[in-house]
């Protein structure tokens, strides 16, 4: 007897290990995009362990960076209030710019006056006989101002200045000379205007200078003789002849007396007839009836740059204060707290400014003498009253003190040239701490690139990590698959198997 038992199918288990090789093969092309086979946020992954690897020196990075901004800056501050504090020393510096003087007439309408800290003090009796002019000339009315006058040489001088110009059948009227006379390249000084009126037009000639010494002198030659009619010598004080240029201002000086002694000017500006005044002469004066000159010491104007002195000097004050501060309630400090070079200026300023001059015999030697004295909170306060006195008693004493070679000004100068100076202690800071930015930039740069470099090689990492996970859900879902097909079959077979007849042979 026999039996015949089906078999499973041979081909279907074929089919499928085929499948799976074909699958594992072709896995890596069907991974199209970063976290499809693993299902991970691999971008997020990246960037999170990059900035926590770089997350130590870059908060270092930038701690170091805010610091320096801060002293830059802090110190630009300091550096700004020395300045104003420099700028405040400069007047009181120079004895005479302190010590200055006042200078005024009880009829400013006849002169104005200034003085400078050379003058001294007192008063002057100014009388005006009359004012320097300068020169103007006139010709002859003609019909008009295109009128010919004639061709030759015009030669116009001033002093020791002359100008030798040439006029032909193109400029030979009034207007084309007075053209030609203000176009030369070496004008002496003269002006040429066509003055027009019911009798005609005339060349009129005007100095630009004041005084006897700037007479015009007008002479001609060459051409057809018409500029005769333009001629002119001062010394005759009078036209060369009845057709010529006539004089309708004289050049001259001014004269005046000052305490009844005469003077001179060839301008209405005289400087040396009162050391250390300057006068404006504006009018004559009535006969015998001089006008009162006031020179006296300027305490206004010493008071105020005093002033400013110590208003910049509290400023420089409370920015050091700041910048050096700490509070307790909050727990911040200043930028610059402890710093040692403003320590050192502190202590040298406080040293400077405490100082006594001497020499001084109005007993004027520190700056508590002229009303200056130091307050609790480390700042500095005037006592207008005081200093208004001593000013008012002696400006040049206060002078002293402040300035020349051992005034509290000059050494406070000094003191502050030693920082601000090119190439001085800031400079040199400053030039410190922009090195440092530098440098901090360098090594942001140098990380910046690490991070790029790390951040790419984990990108790839996980890349491939999510290639393999994809390969093997791949592997996964086709065995399941397999798996499935080949339960499905064996199950019918069993069935068949069930339900088969056995035969035996006879």
């Amino acid at each position: 007897m026999s039996s015949v038992i089906p078999s499973t199918s041979t081909p279907s288990t074929t089919t499928a290990s085929s499948s799976l090789a074909s699958a594992t093969a072709a896995g890596g092309s069907l991974v199209t995009s970063t976290g499809i086979g693993s299902g991970l946020d691999i971008g997020s992954i990246v960037s999170s362990l990059t900035t926590a690897e770089g997350a130590a020196q870059n908060n270092q990075l930038a701690a170091q960076k805010n610091t320096l901004n801060a002293q830059v800056s802090a110190y630009g501050t300091f550096s700004s209030a020395l300045e104003t504090l420099q700028a405040a020393l400069t007047p009181l510096e120079v004895t005479s710019t302190l010590a200055g003087r006042t200078a005024s007439l009880d009829d400013a309408t006849i002169a104005t006056a200034t003085a400078t800290g050379d003058a001294v003090p007192a008063q002057y009796s100014l009388q005006v006989q009359n004012l320097a002019t300068a020169p103007s000339l006139s010709s002859l009315p003609q019909l008009t101002a295109e009128t010919t006058v004639g061709t030759g040489t015009l030669t116009i001088s001033v002093g020791g200045k002359s100008s030798s110009i040439n006029i032909d059948a193109t400029d030979n009227s009034l207007s084309g000379i007075a053209s030609a006379i203000n176009s030369a390249a070496d004008n002496p000084g003269v002006t040429a205007t066509i003055l027009t009126t019911t009798a005609g037009a005339r060349l009129v000639l005007s100095g630009s200078a004041t005084g006897a010494a700037s007479a015009i002198t007008v002479t001609q030659s060459g051409g057809d003789g018409g500029l005769a009619a333009l001629v002119y010598d001062p010394a005759s004080g009078t036209a060369v002849s009845t057709t010529a240029l006539t004089e309708t201002q004289a050049a001259q000086d001014a004269n005046f007396t000052l305490n009844g002694f005469a003077a001179t000017s060839a301008g209405n500006q005289v400087t040396g007839a009162i050391t250390g005044v300057t006068l404006n002469l504006l009018k004559m004066t009535a006969a015998n009836t001089p006008a009162t000159l006031t020179i006296g010491d300027d305490t206004k104007g010493a008071q105020t740059s005093i002033g400013t002195f110590v208003t910049a000097l509290n400023g420089l004050i409370t920015s050091i204060q700041t910048l050096t501060s700490y509070d307790a309630t909050t727990q911040t400090a200043g930028p610059l707290q402890g710093n040692a070079t403003l320590q050192s200026f502190q202590n040298q300023l406080q040293k400077t400014l405490g100082q006594v001059v001497s020499g001084n015999l109005s007993g004027l030697n520190s700056l508590s003498s002229l009303g200056i004295t130091a307050n609790p909170d480390g700042s500095y306060a005037s006592d207008t009253t005081k200093l208004g006195n001593v000013l008012t008693s002696s400006v040049s004493s206060v002078a002293a003190v402040l300035g020349g070679t051992g005034g509290i000004a000059t050494q406070l100068n000094k003191l502050i040239n030693q920082y601000t100076q090119a190439g001085g202690l800031l400079s040199t800071i400053n030039q410190g701490l922009q090195n440092g930015l530098k440098n901090v930039a360098s090594q942001q740069t140098a990380l910046n690139a690490r991070l790029s470099t790390y951040s790419a090689t984990l990108t790839q990492q996980y890349n491939a990590m999510d290639t393999a996970v994809a390969l093997l859900k791949q592997t996964q879902n086709f065995l399941t698959a397999q798996f499935s097909a080949a339960s499905t079959n064996g199950t019918s077979s069993t069935t068949s198997l069930g339900s088969g007849n056995l035969s035996t042979g006879g």
